[in-house]
């Protein structure tokens, strides 16, 4: 299975879902980020995806079974641009997951990447929405009502508000040490132990830190693993692999 996370519009998560919520979960999957070297810079600086790059990327995809695409949000238009230019190459993809958060302007551009996704024929089925840094206490429908309530007029995508993941610490820590949410909720080091027998305060915040990191991670395990079931790529599989029906 072959997905891309994208949207045109950043913060929105994407690489969170790519590195925790499905690259874990999809069997020798690879991750690849399509990202400017400089995300930061200006426009006229900043080196974006180039056709060469692109052709690169779809003819590799060719020669592999499952792979996690992180488009980040500098390089969304321009990819969606390029695929259009290799003609067909939207095929190569099972399934493209839209982050969005609750903020209005990202609502609105996550409507506006749907949108643009909708131009290439890809049925609601292969666009799946993933409802990021929701609330807790706050309904998924008050929350994200905009993306919602377009989608009631408009169904170009599929969304579950069992597609969720909640705000939490976990993600930043996950980036800063490097390390998968999984890693860290199966790290069996007793830094309790640790913490008791070092005599060194940085020592014994750094130990704290990855305890802390760990309890999160434990709890955010079912949390991950829920939204992905709720994504139902499972039945993006075996419809790819159910034999034709012909009619005559």
């Amino acid at each position: 299975m072959k997905i891309a996370v994208i949207n045109f519009s950043g913060n929105v998560g994407k690489t969170t879902v790519a590195r925790h919520l499905l690259l874990p979960r999809i069997p020798a999957a690879e991750l690849i980020a399509v990202e400017s070297v400089n995300a930061d810079a200006d426009a006229e600086t900043a080196q974006t995806l180039r056709g060469r790059q692109f052709g690169a990327l779809q003819q590799y995809l060719q020669t592999i079974d499952s792979a996690v695409i992180d488009i980040g949000a500098s390089n969304a238009e321009e990819f969606l641009t390029l695929m259009k230019a290799y003609c067909g190459s939207h095929e190569d993809f099972d399934c493209f997951v839209v982050p969005t958060v609750p903020s209005i302007k990202q609502q609105k551009d996550t409507i506006a990447t749907l949108i643009e996704l909708s131009r290439f024929g890809i049925p609601p089925q292969r666009l799946k929405l993933v409802f990021n840094m929701a609330q807790p206490g706050v309904p998924i429908k008050e929350s994200f009502y905009l993306v919602l309530a377009f989608l009631a007029q408009q169904r170009l995508a599929q969304e579950n508000t069992a597609c969720r993941l909640y705000t939490s610490d976990i993600y930043g820590l996950a980036r800063d040490s490097n390390t998968d949410i999984g890693t860290l909720a199966l790290d069996q080091t007793d830094y309790k132990r640790l913490i008791r027998d070092s005599d060194d305060s940085e020592e014994k915040l750094a130990l704290a830190l990855k305890l802390a990191a760990r309890r999160l991670a434990i709890g955010a395990v079912p949390a991950l693993d829920a939204c992905f079931a709720a994504l139902g790529l499972d039945e993006l599989a075996d419809a790819d692999t159910a034999p034709a029906v012909h009619y005559s």
